[in-house]
């Protein structure tokens, strides 16, 4: 099925047959190989990198591409249409880099553009073995020590964990609650950063979580990114802007398994003719059309806020939340299409319906979201 897009500019559609120009090139056929190896694509995502798409929403004078969300998103869509761990892998990386383009210092700004280029590969730190969704509450410790942080913790559900150049690294600088966490910024390698074994996962296994643990690591106090005692600020803004990111990857992966459902229903026949013309079966799909479409909307809705510089946290909460469980119940229903068909690895449903189910996990689960956007009706925001 083609999305009829509505993008803001001529360099916009063009940067979206680009997008799908790659994945047509670099994307097609591979998903389920790296899926059964459990292999991380460095080498695709360095290819998008230096074909602009990992900067896409940063000034060009950082090295980015200076597009709106509004469009950066409907690139992920795209790919994640292609192939999720690759739009998961270029959302979390866009995540990664914020910290240092908000907050970092000039000498540390001075990485953005092999950031933005895909040269290096980002890392976000902040969940822990036991506090996940309650990240104020987050463990690791960084101890001055004359010129340098000692940190000493362990991260958990780290996406690119053994793959990163570098890692934003949240942890406790000072007194208990929100106020006492900072962010350090840390390069692979590092002595006492420690990624460990990817965790066996039920979908997304080419790109798989790791967990890190931090045994002593010492870091320069000039990997201080913004104030000491800014880090859990500095961590829900990116966690705003990337909780459209997940929602444009649900997009994309609903979008995907709709347009397979609706082609094979027109192909496969019983009774004579097909599955399509039988009612049952085409209220189904029309429901899952429509989940789809109106995810779309209400994840543009948010984006457009951003873009016009306007609050857009909770709207950004409503899509994230929306939009994931409605890939979740559209995958649910395309392996339903597809009968027995769609239990078997032969077509993707089943990989899709495996990999619904992260999305409404990752960013905050959709329970948070569900607390965002209530604690926002009770004040009026």
């Amino acid at each position: 099925m083609t999305v009829d897009r509505m993008l803001p500019t001529e360099e916009a559609h063009d940067l979206l047959a680009l997008t799908e120009e790659l994945c047509d090139r670099e994307l097609a056929g591979k998903a389920d190989a790296y899926e059964a190896r459990a292999e991380f694509p460095r080498e695709v995502i360095r290819t998008l990198g230096r074909s602009g798409l990992l900067g896409l929403p940063y000034p060009e004078e950082v090295g980015g591409a200076g597009q709106p969300y509004e469009v950066y998103l409907q690139v992920l869509e795209t790919l994640a249409g292609r192939w999720l761990a690759i739009a998961e892998a270029v959302s979390v990386h866009t995540l990664a880099c914020y910290p240092v383009y908000a907050h970092g210092s000039e000498r540390q700004r001075k990485s953005l553009p092999d950031m933005l280029g895909g040269e290096l590969l980002g890392a976000y730190c902040l969940s822990e073995p036991q506090g996940g969704s309650d990240a104020a509450a987050l463990t690791t410790k960084a101890v001055r020590e004359g010129e340098e942080w000692v940190v000493t913790g362990a991260k958990a559900w780290i996406t690119h964990g053994r793959d990163a150049d570098f890692y934003n690294i949240f942890c406790r600088t000072g007194g208990p609650g929100p106020r006492g966490i900072s962010c350090l910024i840390a390069d692979a390698g590092t002595p006492g950063l420690q990624p460990q074994k990817a965790e066996r996962v039920m979908g997304l296994r080419s790109s798989a979580p790791s967990p890190i643990v931090l045994d002593g690591c010492r870091l320069p106090a000039d990997r201080l990114v913004g104030a000491e005692g800014s880090g859990f600020a500095i961590a829900m803004e990116a966690l705003d802007a990337g909780r459209l990111g997940i929602a444009a990857c649900a997009v994309g992966l609903a979008q995907a398994a709709l347009d397979y459902a609706v082609a094979y229903a027109k192909e496969r026949e019983q009774f004579g003719r097909p599955i399509a013309e039988f009612q049952g079966l085409g209220f189904l799909l029309a429901d899952m059309a429509t989940q789809v479409s109106a995810a779309r909307a209400l994840l543009l809705s948010a984006a457009r806020l951003k873009d016009a510089g306007r609050p857009f946290s909770t709207e950004a909460a409503k899509a994230k939340l929306f939009a994931t469980d409605a890939a979740m119940r559209v995958t649910t229903d395309a392996v339903q299409v597809l009968g027995g068909a769609g239990y078997v690895s032969d077509h993707p449903a089943e990989r899709w319906f495996r990999e619904a189910k992260v999305l409404q996990i990752v960013e905050g689960t959709n329970q948070i979201q569900r607390l965002v956007i209530s604690r926002a009706l009770v004040k009026g925001v």
